[in-house]
């Protein structure tokens, strides 16, 4: 009996101090759902310049909620007093009483009390932070209703919450940090400096010791050819000094180069840069036994943390916003080098903005498409079930408007207002492209996979439909059986049979296609030096997915090497938007019209980190959030590749040569699968053979796992 009264008495104690300290968690800024991040992305996109002129987006631009009712119930054993700070004009109510005079302190007596913040804002996010002993401001508030919020089974909308937590970092003070970093080169002239920095940086030009009054102009350059055409550079700022002293530069801006043009009389001792940042954690890493490969991974690395700021942007010199499509595939490589969600999530609130829907986002039907597909990736390598319940209702209105746009044949084609865009490819875009009904179908399946995740199941089962009705259609009228392709697209009710590797790649990709359509793709279009090349590593991104999808590493690095290894032997120190090696000299920077008009730090450019991972160190999620998962390396004709893949549960590490593959399993059930021209032999357990030269073996969470093998000759040397 005292055994049991004493097991009891601990329980309790137990249940107690774990009430206790989830009730006492810091306490955080919160706000409603979307507004900092819809907020914080209008601040960062007026900032793009023509020049030095101010270049404003066309797309629409959304407004966070000017006031919230910020809600929480709580019992408390004993008197409590809260401390409120927050960010607008606002009143508090305690069960139904307005508080009276300081309501920056607020005494609660015990027992049961429905706590309501209402706050005005119109500059900023409407944004509380309440602290006592036991309530704090958390996810566990909630937030009163909109006019245009449809809640999913009546479930209250939680308020929302990033690493503000203290009364005098609130979110409007939001700011990257910067630190010092010094030139590498500088070179002066009776009128200036000209700076090198040694590689592609951003950040905030610091004069040291500037002596004299006057006019100072920094013209900056991502290569030496535009920092000295001070009448054609991208970019430009332009002050004027009255003191002696430092100066730092009040604008952030890309460049490796800076030539600085003084007025007579005016002198500096030395130059650096205020270099702004993301703080970022390097988690992922490939080497391998080719070491312009190894040197493609690290540029690539460079390429993605620098255009990972407050938000996944596409280049960091020209623009400073947001595009869904180069989005997307920057969600996919950071999965395999930082993992770092927040950013993946605060691009998918920014791009998707608020309610009312009137026009696709950035203006671009495809681009709308993307989205949908960015949050199901998200959700698959994160296993985030919180973010996909939050952001559902905006998925929803944004289907809804898709929806309203299809055609008689339930297909979708560009309307008045739209921009389809697929890519830079000269090719036509008017009609019913097959690669946007592929992407349709996958955005539909993406909504029911997002409606079964938070039980809405009217949703799941219409969109599940929808999509099973279109992939039928998309076949019947768009694959062509004799050229055992998909064509172009269909117009006016005509089909236009031009092949393109568009559609064909994407259907590969999504798993559209049986196994005799996948080799006749693989041979009548991947491999087909006929149909039409791309040129830009945004599609190639999908067309190198796509043949290493076929088992074509080799291949692969042929391509990676050739296209990517071509930049850096142009002088590349980030990868850029578009690369033409007929193109040299200066020319190979035009684009738009304009002589420096091209990005040389462009994030669609880093897909070897993406490629590399999923394809050559072979990690990928088979459950969301990697509960289960497969490790299936590929040498893709090199001698070794080693690496690691970061997921929720810790890092996967590969090393993989022509004998022997090493596996680190850190959590979740995996699987290793490879092939082997004998029966391979693990230092735990047994490899399964599953099919003739096909093996599997288990992963134990938390072991290394050592397989000796021998590689099928035909998968040695590089095409």
């Amino acid at each position: 009996m005292r055994t049991h009264f004493l097991r009891t008495a601990m329980m309790a104690l137990v249940f107690l101090y774990s009430s206790w300290a989830a009730a006492a968690s810091p306490a955080t800024w919160i706000w409603y759902p979307g507004d900092f991040e819809i907020w914080l992305s209008n601040q960062m996109q007026v900032k793009r310049v023509e020049r030095d002129a101010p270049f404003m987006p066309f797309w629409r631009f959304y407004s966070h909620q000017p006031q919230v009712n910020f809600s929480r119930q709580v019992e408390l054993a004993a008197p409590e007093e809260l401390s409120l700070t927050a960010e607008g004009r606002y009143s508090v109510v305690v069960d139904g009483k307005f508080v009276q005079g300081d309501q920056q302190h607020i005494a609660l007596p015990a027992g049961k009390h429905t706590i309501n913040v209402q706050v005005y804002n119109a500059a900023s996010p409407p944004a509380i932070l309440v602290r006592g002993k036991t309530i704090g401001s958390d996810a566990t508030w909630t937030l009163g209703p909109t006019p245009h919020y449809k809640p999913v089974n009546g479930a209250p909308i939680q308020a929302a919450s990033w690493n503000f937590n203290a009364p005098d970092t609130p979110p409007s003070h939001y700011r990257l940090p910067t630190r010092e970093v010094p030139a590498v080169s500088m070179q002066r002239n009776p009128r200036g400096l000209l700076v090198d920095f040694g590689r592609e940086t951003t950040g905030f030009v610091k004069l040291k010791n500037l002596q004299g009054t006057g006019k100072v102009v920094l013209y900056y350059g991502e290569s030496l050819e535009e920092a000295q055409a001070t009448d054609a550079c991208e970019t430009l700022d332009r002050y004027s000094v009255h003191s002696a002293g430092d100066f730092t530069a009040t604008n952030s801006r890309a460049m490796r180069y800076v030539n600085i043009q003084l007025d007579e009389g005016m002198s500096v001792d030395d130059v650096s840069l205020m270099y702004e940042y993301l703080p970022l954690t390097q988690r992922g890493s490939f080497r391998s036994s080719d070491e312009e490969l190894n040197r493609i991974w690290d540029v690539s690395l460079r390429s993605l943390q620098l255009n990972t700021r407050e938000f996944f942007i596409d280049g960091v010199k020209r623009d400073h916003w947001l595009w869904s499509g180069d989005a997307l595939q920057a969600y996919l490589m950071n999965y395999y080098s930082f993992f770092d969600g927040d950013a993946v999530k605060r691009t998918a609130w920014a791009l998707r903005g608020a309610d009312p829907v009137d026009m696709h986002i950035n203006t671009i039907l495809d681009y709308s498409l993307y989205w949908f597909i960015g949050i199901q990736d998200y959700y698959r390598y994160t296993g985030d079930e919180a973010f996909v319940r939050s952001i559902y209702p905006r998925m929803v209105s944004l289907m809804d408007f898709v929806l309203a746009r299809r055609n008689a044949d339930g297909m979708l084609e560009g309307l008045p207002g739209d921009w389809v865009f697929v890519d830079w490819a000269k090719m036509p875009t008017d009609g019913e492209l097959t690669v946007i009904q592929l992407l349709f179908a996958r955005s539909l399946e993406a909504m029911a996979d997002s409606a079964t995740l938070v039980h809405d199941e009217p949703h799941a089962l219409r969109y599940r439909q929808l999509a099973q009705e279109l992939k039928a259609r998309i076949m019947q009228t768009f694959w062509d059986p004799q050229r055992q392709a998909f064509i172009h697209r269909r117009k006016d009710g005509k089909l236009d049979t031009l092949v393109t590797r568009h559609p064909n790649m994407f259907a590969l990709l999504f798993g559209y296609l049986d196994p005799a359509q996948r080799e006749a793709v693989k041979r009548s279009v991947l491999l087909n030096g006929q149909i039409p090349e791309i040129t830009t590593p945004y599609m190639r991104f999908y067309e190198l997915a796509a043949l290493a999808e076929s088992g074509q590493q080799a291949y692969v690095t042929g391509q990676i090497k050739d296209y990517w290894g071509g930049m850096l032997r142009a002088g590349a120190t980030c990868f850029w938007e578009q690369y033409d090696p007929k193109q040299q000299g200066v020319e190979r920077y035009a684009m738009y019209g304009k002589a420096f008009g091209m990005s040389l730090c462009h994030a669609w450019g880093a897909s070897p980190l993406y490629l590399l991972g999923r394809y050559y160190l072979g990690v990928q999620p088979t459950q969301p959030g990697y509960a289960s998962y497969v490790v299936e390396p590929n040498l893709g004709g090199l001698q070794w590749i080693e690496g690691k893949v970061p997921t929720p549960r810790g890092d996967i590490a590969v090393s993989m040569s022509v004998n022997e593959i090493k596996v680190s399993a850190p959590g979740g059930q995996g699987v290793l699968r490879f092939t082997s021209a004998v029966a391979p032999h693990s230092s735990m357990g047994v490899p399964r053979q599953i099919s003739p030269g096909h093996y599997e073996l288990s992963l134990e969470a938390g072991k290394s796992y050592l397989v000796g093998y021998v590689q099928p000759s035909a998968q040695l040397g590089r095409d």
